[in-house]
């Protein structure tokens, strides 16, 4: 089926406000328009199809409080989606629903730089049809996608496989009625055992590819958490329960508390990629349990997913560690 790329308007206007920092123009744009990466932006640059104060520039151009920057974005060509044979971890799966266990490192759908090689050309080949069993509220992009995961976060995901199941989904996500538990290696000890982060957030005003409390358009949010295992002054196994589903909504959190999440760089900075040698492969999040009423039964029905290896293999790294210091100080 064909597919066409969503991206911004065909032209989009930015005035550098009072106060900017100099940086380089790619630097500044790669903050402001999350659709397009660096790269992306580079050649769009060199293309001439962004320019400041009506005139051609470098991507190392340097910005200025009212320069007026302005970003023709070409049309997009058709995209064929096609079915893909990416194994599914499935745990469940009916005349409604499929449940599965997503990897960390899989896009679920197609995204500017990520336009094949994601879980949606997955669900495709495991129906062996681009017209197969799912439901088509999501649009061609996302056909059956009630929710999603970030790309380095692990667990457990709910697809429709009818319009009828999306609907019912969509309706208990939107209500707050699904049941999700994460776990999450945060940096550092948490001192409190348990707590709840309550943070109005939304797109940060400067770093557009992030989400923070620093927003023009805040979004009451709120994750329960429970302290699960200290690793000494290192790092702590964390159990998060989001009452909300903003985007990035564990992540901003834990980092707002003063423990971002381990292998997350964008909120944690350098400290969280590599702890006493150990180095973190990606974002140590995972999504355990998601539980919801089935959409034909009406039953409540739950499914969960242990710890990938990959956050084991930290967790026993950074004990080890923790206890041989321990051991020393004793």
């Amino acid at each position: 089926m064909n597919q066409q790329k969503e991206w911004p308007n065909a032209y989009t206007e930015l005035v550098v406000t009072a106060g900017e920092t100099p940086k380089r123009l790619d630097v500044f744009l790669a903050n402001r328009e999350p659709m397009l990466s660096r790269s992306a932006l580079q050649r769009l640059i060199l293309d001439g199809r962004i320019t400041i104060n009506g005139l051609p520039v470098k991507p190392s151009q340097k910005i200025k409080p009212g320069d007026r920057i302005v970003l023709q974005i070409p049309r997009p060509e058709p995209l064929e989606m096609k079915p893909e044979p990416i194994p599914l971890d499935v745990l469940y799966e009916d005349e409604a629903i499929l449940v599965l266990n997503k990897p960390a490192g899989l896009v679920v759908h197609p995204a500017p730089g990520h336009w094949s090689g994601t879980l949606v050309n997955a669900l495709l080949h495991h129906f062996d049809s681009p017209h197969g069993s799912l439901s088509t509220i999501g649009g061609k992009e996302r056909p059956g996608l009630v929710h999603r995961l970030d790309k380095e976060t692990s667990g457990v995901m709910v697809v429709a496989k009818t319009d009828e199941a999306h609907r019912s989904l969509a309706a208990q996500f939107k209500q707050h009625s699904i049941t999700r538990v994460y776990e999450a290696l945060a940096w550092g000890a948490i001192k409190k055992p348990e707590g709840m982060i309550e943070l109005a957030i939304g797109r940060d005003v400067k770093e557009r590819k992030k989400f923070s409390a620093r927003t023009a358009r805040p979004k009451a949010s709120a994750t329960v958490y429970r302290v699960v295992q200290r690793l000494g002054k290192l790092a702590t196994l964390v159990e998060l329960s989001p009452r909300t589903g903003r985007t990035h909504q564990i992540r901003v959190h834990l980092a707002a508390l003063g423990h971002p999440v381990l292998g997350d760089p964008t909120y944690g900075g350098r400290k969280v990629r590599e702890l006493e040698g150990v180095m973190i492969p990606r974002v140590m999040l995972h999504a355990r349990t998601l539980g919801f009423l089935h959409p034909t039964t009406g039953r409540h029905v739950g499914h969960t997913s242990p710890l990938p290896l990959d956050m084991s293999a930290v967790i026993d790294a950074l004990e080890h560690i923790a206890s041989t210091a321990r051991s020393t100080d004793a």
